[in-house]
């Protein structure tokens, strides 16, 4: 059957077209242009902190942040091993360590009370993850990493407009990082964003992401440097995207209150959570089948399949997969290897109605029901 409702899909319905027209008849196509700039003013004002920068992608956002931060060969990142599997990587391509930290079972991020037995002399700094769109709790993992003297990186791929006790993601840490891929809150197509309160950090971003170009001597590389440029293509989708963020913050908030309205009364599904001090933006609406196996997880993720519905499982444990899974023993995970097994996301996309989601729930009820009589008889 052909899906009918797929997971993401982009909401274009602002001024994107028209800013991308303007983009070809200035000829300004690439990584320069008044657009540029634009987006990335506006992405600091929305986030509440003084420095933003557009570069190509969020792994190479989390790239370029690290490298900002020093870290180097020898170092330790500690990292949730829940989450996808950039985290990890940009700290290995900085050829430092990823150390992998368990979930908390209900936010099903990093927790805090974990972190302190994962330190070491070769610690260099935390990232915290907002996990499908709610807010790590960032207060706690602030005052390890005061009393430890490490960094902490926000990696806000997920999360875009969330926030922590009134307090914007993105301004929480001392630095953090935002994808702005096609299925993402607001999206560019491809892209990134980094932003910052600190204007050495701010410095060193802008000087990597462009070769290493002095900004001051045109051609003169003090350092090696990478091509993690935005284009002014894709910022101009961006400034259309940011003028409606609300719009699609609200988008998702609505679904998963309609999705939660459906779903609360069955007793086989954990629905996700949103503390008290924390606003979710439900970047995905995930949900946990609390009594099933793995294998009935994605029993349910095929009949839906069949139905016209596409899913997707939760992201692999870091310290499950091939690159990873030496550095640290599984039975250390115990949240996240249960969590990762049951975990399913439903279609979260910008114009979802109601009677979608009325729709998607009856089947997701349906297959629940016969998955679990299958397993019984």
């Amino acid at each position: 059957m052909d899906i009918l409702y797929p997971v993401a899909l982009p909401a274009l319905n602002g001024n994107e077209k028209d800013y991308v027209l303007d983009c070809l008849d200035s000829t300004w196509i690439s990584s320069n242009g008044s657009y540029i700039h634009k987006f990335e003013q506006g992405f600091a004002e929305f986030c509440q902190t003084k420095h933003a920068m557009a570069c190509s992608n969020g792994t190479t956002a989390l790239h370029l942040a690290l490298l900002a931060h020093g870290v180097e060969e020898g170092d330790e990142v500690i990292i949730p091993t829940f989450t996808f599997v950039a985290t990890a990587n940009a700290v290995t391509y900085c050829k430092a360590t990823p150390v992998f930290v368990d979930s908390e079972p209900d936010t099903w991020n990093l927790c805090p009370q974990h972190i302190e037995a994962k330190i070491t002399p070769r610690t260099k700094g935390i990232i915290a993850v907002h996990l499908y769109g709610h807010p790590a709790d960032m207060d706690p993992i602030m005052d390890i990493a005061r009393r430890h003297g490490l960094f902490v990186i926000e990696d806000a791929a997920e999360a875009v407009g969330a926030q922590y006790k009134n307090r914007m993601v993105g301004s929480l840490g001392h630095t953090a990082i935002f994808s702005l891929f096609g299925n993402k809150i607001i999206t560019t197509g491809e892209g990134g964003m980094i932003t910052t309160n600190d204007d050495s950090v701010a410095n060193k971003i802008r000087l990597l992401k462009g070769q290493g170009m002095d900004p001051n001597r045109r051609y003169w590389y003090p350092v090696i440097g990478y091509n993690y440029r935005m284009t002014n293509i894709q910022a101009a989708i961006g400034c259309a995207q940011l003028e409606m963020a609300e719009w699609h913050i609200g988008q998702r908030i609505q679904s998963a209150r309609h999705y939660i309205e459906n779903l609360q009364d069955c007793t086989a599904i954990t629905l996700p959570v949103e503390k008290i001090w924390a606003k979710n933006v439900y970047w995905m609406f995930s949900a946990v089948f609390h009594e099933f196996t793995e294998e009935q997880r994605d029993e349910v993720m095929h009949g839906l399949r069949r139905m016209g519905i596409e899913t997707r499982p939760f992201f692999y444990p870091m310290h499950t997969l091939p690159p990873y899974k030496n550095l640290q023993a599984a039975d250390e995970f115990p949240v996240a290897n249960r969590i990762c097994a049951q975990g399913i996301n439903l279609p979260s996309y910008a114009g979802l109605t109601a009677n979608d989601i009325e729709h998607i729930s009856s089947c997701l009820k349906k297959v629940l029901y016969e998955v679990s009589s299958e397993e019984r008889r």
